[in-house]
């Protein structure tokens, strides 16, 4: 039989116990603030039927869904016809009837209308799971990764996003990034700008355009507007409100002077206003608002996705694109027959942030570590002696293990020092005979006997 080279599928990953601790540190901390803000896990299945994903994501959208082909002959029920012609693309509805999951959002509005008879509104769910998409893979981009969503339906609240800001604040700040942006924006006020150029129906061109300001800078804003129909009449206005400076109590004064002709301008306004006025009373002060929220006219982020608020978050300590975003959508539940459900929800994107924190070296020590105490075992007689301590220590919450064969001792420090495991309990004659057992820091050296009593003290947290 022929050796099969090892190797993963394109876009995929391995990840070491060292790389899931860490993982785990990030997902766990974000998930203890979701739960203290009233938000529950669910799950759904890794796969959907083809028909809940197709036409949810655009045209290029579903060409990235990965469909699974049926079992047994998937051939057997194709026509002919299709066969004979080659054609992959309506081959597909007879040989394929499932599908990985795209995203989380569409699952979730699948399961909010299968649900609403057990569910209480508001619904208020967070959702850690891989998704998977037939992208090219390249650095930074996988075919299956995982998503970090938390979404609130049934609620038209604005209070729900001024939580989300405190959320994306307390878990950041959590994981020990220091200096971030959390930017707003809302869909309303965007639709009131390009009303008052004359164009509302350009609104989508005008935000794809002036969305691009930090990758292509003003002159290039300018030339793809004028290419999208603005003349440089409308370009002379939007120019200001592009580039609009000073605090956000500033900009919101500026903006309600620009859009005092545009109802749904100011309604967008209003909006936010009332969102950074509820966070400035939850927070207490002013000084978050001040430091780490941000309102951006700029950003638009999937404009034909969102009716009210935009969230995006980015890290300002090293270089990479935003590490978070979301909004308002109105009838999330539409698509599947259940109308009138608004929502709105945001997502962290873990492996960006894990990126950040390898770079900027914030994972603590103890993200690393799943065992606290290493057991030595020098020979059948200490192994004996060792195990009603192993036990004792697990049964009071402490990680530990016992070398599982004799060996020498440079061999089973080693094995302590490449697990970064910081105490080791030595085991010999002389512990036997007396009693007693060596607890030994692995970090300072330090050596000491110490009863079984005072070892479980002294470890137990």
């Amino acid at each position: 039989m022929a050796v099969i080279k090892p190797s993963l599928a394109k876009g995929t990953r391995d990840f070491s116990p060292a790389e899931m601790e860490k993982r785990n540190y990030i997902f766990n901390t974000v998930k203890s603030v979701f739960i203290k803000y009233g938000y529950r896990e669910i799950q759904t299945p890794s796969f959907e039927n083809l028909q809940t994903l197709t036409g949810k994501y655009g045209d290029e959208g579903d060409q990235l869904i990965f469909k699974i082909l049926n079992s047994g002959d998937y051939l057997a029920k194709a026509p002919a016809g299709l066969l004979e012609a080659r054609a992959s693309t309506p081959l597909i509805p007879h040989i394929t009837e499932r599908a990985l999951r795209y995203d989380l959002t569409v699952p979730f509005a699948r399961y909010v209308v299968m649900h609403q008879h057990e569910l209480t509104l508001p619904f208020k769910r967070f959702q850690i799971q891989p998704v998977w998409r037939a992208d090219r893979p390249q650095r930074g981009r996988y075919r299956e990764f995982y998503q970090c969503d938390v979404d609130v339906v049934g609620s038209d609240s604005l209070l729900n996003e001024a939580e989300f800001v405190l959320i994306y604040h307390e878990a950041l700040t959590s994981l020990g990034l220091r200096d971030f942006s959390i930017k707003l924006n809302n869909r309303k006020l965007l639709a009131g700008i390009a009303e008052i150029l004359g164009k509302p129906e350009l609104i989508v061109d005008m935000t794809v355009a002036i969305d691009k300001l930090d990758k292509i800078g003003l002159e290039g804003v300018n030339k793809e507007l004028l290419a999208r129909g603005f003349n440089t009449d409308e370009l002379q206005k939007l120019q200001p409100i592009i580039q609009l400076q000073g605090t956000n109590a500033q900009k919101i004064e500026r903006l309600k002077e620009i859009l005092s002709s545009s109802t749904t301008g100011l309604a967008g306004i209003d909006e936010l206003e009332t969102i950074l006025g509820y966070v400035e009373k939850l927070a207490g002060d002013t000084a978050l608002l001040n430091r780490f929220v941000e309102l951006d006219i700029t950003l638009a982020r999937g404009l034909n996705y969102y009716t009210g608020c935009i969230f995006e978050v980015k890290t300002n300590e090293v270089t990479m694109g935003s590490i978070g975003g979301g909004g308002r959508y109105d009838d999330l539940t539409g698509m599947f027959g259940l109308k009138g459900i608004t929502g709105v929800g945001i997502s962290f994107g873990a492996d960006r942030i894990y990126d950040v924190l390898e770079e900027l070296g914030l994972f603590p020590e103890a993200a690393e570590q799943s065992t606290r105490v290493l057991i030595s075992n020098f020979d059948k007689l200490s192994e004996l002696y060792a195990l009603p301590l192993l036990q004792k220590l697990r049964n009071a919450g402490v990680a530990s293990e016992l070398y599982p064969a004799s060996a020498k001792l440079k061999k089973q420090l080693t094995y302590a020092d490449n697990k970064k495991i910081p105490y080791v309990v030595l085991i010999g004659e002389e512990e036997i005979a007396g009693g007693v057992f060596s607890l030994k820091d692995m970090r300072s050296g330090e050596q000491r006997k110490l009863s079984q009593t005072e070892i479980l003290d002294y470890l137990t947290p």
